[in-house]
């Protein structure tokens, strides 16, 4: 009997505490931007990356929903010729925890997402003529694959008015073999919601 009245009174208090966080809820569409920024993927050079993201609202009071699309681009010479390349378009979503400030316009956060990174990485080797009638013919290999990367991140959002914010990020993508660290810098014009 007294282990039903725990479980009870412990469903009753999960209810309890669960309707007053999505009382605080409020996941609408509240912000479209722009973003720029340098990534730094595992084994390859440094390349720009650019994106689009939207803020999608709170689930709490201090947890906000964004999801992004960024693509970034490298491509290197390859030493006696040609060049290999890598590509990937990413596709994701990362919760925000924002935290408290004295100044409301000024808002740091922490966080983490998900990321489908849809990589494309090949080379491009032109004929070789050793001469004498001898030819390496030419060869040109790509590959495409989609890895799922886990984001660890933070950053700030300043309001530089009531319909425009900045927003300075970091964030880490571990992804299986091309993890990538990217510092970022966006523009989000809100839509009042």
């Amino acid at each position: 009997m007294k282990r039903v009245t725990v479980v009870l009174i412990s469903l009753v208090l999960c209810a309890f505490i669960s309707s007053n966080a999505f009382a605080q809820s409020n996941l609408a569409f509240s912000g479209i931007g722009v973003k720029i920024g340098l990534v730094d993927p595992d084994d390859v050079d440094a390349a720009l990356e650019f994106g689009i993201f939207t803020d999608l609202g709170r689930i709490t009071s201090s947890i906000s929903l964004e999801s992004y699309v960024n693509f970034w681009s490298k491509t290197e010479d390859i030493t006696g010729g040609g060049e290999f390349y890598v590509r990937d378009f990413i596709i994701g979503a990362k919760s925000k925890y924002i935290f408290s400030t004295a100044n409301p316009t000024i808002r740091p956060f922490a966080g983490a997402g998900l990321g489908f990174h849809i990589l494309q990485s090949g080379v491009d080797i032109p004929a070789i003529d050793l001469g004498g009638g001898m030819i390496i013919p030419a060869v040109s290999e790509d590959d495409t694959e989609i890895k799922i990367g886990l984001d660890i991140g933070g950053g700030i959002l300043v309001d530089l008015n009531q319909s425009w914010a900045i927003q300075g990020e970091t964030w880490y993508s571990i992804v299986s073999d091309i993890s990538q660290i990217a510092i970022q810098v966006g523009l989000l014009y809100k839509l009042g919601v």
